[in-house]
């Protein structure tokens, strides 16, 4: 009974019929051939960036994942897409160069997160504190971080609940997801600019006021009053 029911399911097949990941039977030229096409197809059909461990369910175990990686991009030179290293994983994204002829011919990206100043002011706080709560937030802006602005920036998938920190009352903390790092076309966190770099382009004022690094276009105004609308809307 065992037998047949292995039969039925196709269990207990022999191994002709697993997938073949090493292609030994092939010349070496053929073999890695193949495994450029089985990693560029794999990643071409995939909705989001492919990381090191799937992709090496499809190629021998002696194979280099990033010289694959790096043939296959120089085979794409001169070809209006790349194979980028983005949020853990690999994709396929078109070239910035492009960005206004596909924007002419089917719109914009439908993962595009249309964002406020201030919310985007927040987001960069988190992205570099993470992670952090809304109170802490707060104190850093000199004003109170709205929860309907938390909500805003968790519904749009750029943030998500970390663990409760050790402060009384064991509030939640907030850190950024994988969607903030492809919306940002970044590897990992590490990958975000150093703040000595934002400040040097007059992205932030670390002598603000409110806080020690505050990000421009949020400080107080001369009267110690801030915008209200910008922080907590």
């Amino acid at each position: 009974m065992a037998e047949t029911d292995r039969a039925r399911t196709g269990k207990g097949r022999s191994d002709d019929h697993l997938f073949d990941r090493e292609l030994d039977h092939l010349p070496p030229a053929v073999r890695w051939r193949e495994w450029m096409n089985r990693v560029e197809a794999t990643i071409f059909a995939a909705s989001e960036p492919v990381g090191r461990e799937t992709l090496a369910r499809i190629v021998g175990k002696s194979c280099s994942i990033d010289l694959l990686i790096d043939d296959i991009r120089e085979e794409l030179r001169g070809r209006p897409y790349d194979l980028v290293a983005v949020a853990g994983g690999w994709k396929h994204l078109t070239r910035p160069a492009y960005s206004d002829a596909i924007q002419t011919a089917v719109g914009g990206n439908e993962r595009a997160v249309d964002l406020t100043q201030s919310e985007v002011l927040v987001l960069m706080y988190i992205a570099y504190f993470q992670p952090i709560t809304r109170g802490e937030l707060s104190s850093f802006f000199g004003k109170e971080i709205s929860r309907d602005l938390i909500g805003h920036l968790r519904g749009s998938g750029m943030i998500t609940s970390g663990p409760r920190s050790p402060t009384p009352g064991a509030p939640y903390t907030y850190v950024t997801t994988k969607e903030f790092l492809l919306q940002f076309g970044l590897e990992t966190l590490r990958d975000l600019p150093e703040l000595e770099a934002l400040e040097d382009a007059g992205l932030l004022n670390r002598h603000s006021p409110t806080a020690d690094a505050m990000l421009i276009g949020a400080t107080t105004d001369e009267d110690g009053e801030g915008d209200d609308e910008a922080l907590s809307a």
